[in-house]
């Protein structure tokens, strides 16, 4: 039998990437250049006003991180003009028709050339603005559709989405699609309901003289009601479901691949382990234990934590791509860990204390902080009741000490109060996830591991099977490590 490679694919292929400046667009960039140095060209799409304005966010946001610093000492002084050559920087948005691509003998380029795309582009915010994250999310997804049957050459449509799209079920989370909701979704002309939805809440504000605040306000305020109204604790996963609905509506006979990731942490091993970009999820409990100012958390010390290190995803991404390619069918992959190499919270806590005592950050007097094991709560209540002991009460005394001619205690008690406002509403936000009971079924993405071991002979270099990790030594030497150095956020 002949040998097959994965690098042999995906040679002297056109790619597009929307979403480019995004944690997991910009592994897969780098990932495909270092492999394949003779793929044939990445079309980057980029939010700017025009194509210098996109060069320069490709290489100050892109591909002027460390995370290239591999591939540049291989390429050495052709690094510069292989990017040149390889890389082209396009102004655009998912949110527009045609990706916002205006030149219409480009467009045409891109849809005569494209056999992959790699749609990455979301807003991952819980709780955004209803109108963005329907533009991006939702409708975005449409128009990256629409583009994907123009391009005469497609091979492939991989769609990123998140694990999360399951909403908050319990138990065993197959790799399928919500179909309860289908039938209401595209029956009900969701599209112009909601837009038309989000236009009527925007005039009544601007008719109110309402200030950006209030209406950014109003727009969270609605994505969050639309959203538990459907059945999702919030704006990014409802608006990524419906995204995934219209997908499967709708893209005919287009070979497509939905990849849902659940948490997606550092690299594991490529480029090099470690590698990060921003606070991600759990790194805040990370950062706020380290610092010495974590003391309680809501969770169930018993649940489990699905994370899943990011080169793994994409090493799954790129495995879809070359497995599925031209195949006018669709395929859902569930990339985490929950099922077969399970994490759970309490053993994150006994790792945090274990690293934070041995390697302690110090106070800005250069003291090192000492640290100690949270109080897990595990339900809303008792949450609540810990609150009202710990800070509500001290803080109504506060507030009657408010009262008295004194700007100290008046302040005081504001800062504090918006604080606390805060501390509740992102609890809030987070409490589907870290009150998650579900455990995310993997059994498609098993047999993509299983179909890569059998036809491709350098499938070690894609490998995505969660068994591999040691947790305990990925957290200890490799994440956290990673966070002090690439996020800074001691």
């Amino acid at each position: 039998m002949e040998s097959k490679t994965i690098q042999e694919y995906l040679k002297k292929k056109t790619v597009l990437v929307t979403g480019a400046t995004g944690f997991l667009a910009m592994v897969f960039l780098e990932k495909i250049l270092r492999v394949q140095p003779d793929v044939k060209k990445v079309y980057l799409l980029l939010r700017a006003p025009d194509i210098n304005s996109a060069r320069d966010r490709m290489h100050n946001e892109i591909i002027g991180k460390e995370l290239f610093k591999v591939l540049r000492e291989k390429m050495g002084a052709y690094f510069d003009s292989f990017i040149s050559e390889k890389v082209v920087a396009i102004p655009g948005d998912v949110s527009s028709e045609n990706l916002g691509v205006k030149d219409h003998k480009f467009r045409k380029e891109m849809f005569n050339e494209i056999q992959i795309i790699l749609n990455s582009a979301a807003t991952t915010k819980f709780d955004e603005r209803y109108d963005i994250a329907l533009d991006v999310n939702t409708f975005g997804v449409l128009h990256v559709l629409s583009f994907a049957k123009k391009c005469l050459k497609l091979e492939m449509l991989l769609h990123v989405s998140t694990a999360y799209v399951c909403a908050e079920k319990a138990g065993l989370i197959a790799e399928d699609l919500s179909t309860s909701l289908i039938d209401d979704i595209i029956n009900n002309n969701f599209e112009l309901h909601e837009k038309k939805l989000v236009e009527e809440k925007l005039n009544e504000r601007k008719a109110q003289g309402a200030s950006e605040e209030i209406i950014t306000r109003t727009m969270k305020d609605l994505g969050t009601e639309r959203a538990k109204l459907y059945g999702w604790p919030n704006t990014y996963v409802f608006t990524k479901a419906i995204g995934e609905i219209f997908l499967h509506h709708s893209k005919d006979n287009l070979p497509l691949v939905i990849i849902r990731p659940t948490i997606v942490t550092s690299t594991y091993k490529e480029p090099f382990p470690g590698w990060t970009q921003g606070l991600r999820t759990i790194d805040s409990v990370f950062a706020g234990y380290g610092k010495g100012k974590l003391k309680c958390l809501l969770v169930d010390p018993m649940s489990v934590f699905d994370m899943i290190p990011v080169d793994m995803v994409v090493n799954s991404i790129i495995s879809a791509i070359v497995v599925n390619a031209n195949q006018s069918s669709s395929h859902i992959y569930h990339v985490g860990s929950s099922f077969r190499n399970p994490f759970k919270f309490c053993d994150i806590q006994d790792i945090m204390f274990r690293y934070f005592t041995k390697f302690p950050w110090v106070t800005k007097d250069g003291k090192p902080i000492k640290v100690a094991k949270f109080r897990m709560l595990r339900t809303m209540a008792s949450f609540r009741m810990y609150m009202q002991i710990r800070f509500m009460i001290p803080l109504q005394v506060l507030k009657f000490v408010s009262k008295a001619p004194c700007q100290y205690f008046k302040d005081l008690y504001a800062n504090y109060s918006r604080k606390l406002k805060l501390v509740m509403r992102m609890v809030e936000l987070y409490k589907p996830y870290v009150l998650f009971k579900g455990i995310f079924d993997d059994t498609n993405s098993e047999v993509l591991q299983r179909a890569t071991n059998e036809s491709y002979i350098d499938v070690k270099e894609f490998n995505f099977d969660p068994n591999c990790i040691d947790w305990e030594d990925y957290i200890m030497k490799t994440h956290i490590p990673g966070l002090e150095k690439h996020v800074i956020i001691k």
